[in-house]
């Protein structure tokens, strides 16, 4: 399990296979679940790297058990989550 912080807010979420799954629209680091958006649009993107976005509606909730690891650039979570699995 990796300790997620709201400086992890604009990375991307990739899963095993190294399949992009979303974009990190915020962070609880109380409850340490990652907000994330599955369908992000080129400005959403941009705007949740400057870290001016948050968590919409659709957003998925990972919790922090299931992240493996934590880079400069992306979240990566312990499953295989793409569509084509």
């Amino acid at each position: 399990m990796s300790v997620l912080s709201t400086e992890d807010e604009g990375k991307f979420l990739m899963d095993v296979r190294g399949e992009q799954i979303g974009i990190v629209t915020e962070i609880d680091p109380i409850e340490q679940i990652a907000y994330v958006d599955p369908e992000p649009t080129l400005t959403n993107a941009w705007i949740q790297s400057l870290g001016r976005g948050g968590a919409g509606d659709d957003d998925l909730e990972i919790p922090a058990e299931n992240i493996e690891t934590i880079t400069d650039s992306e979240v990566r979570v312990d499953a295989d989550l793409s569509s084509d699995a």
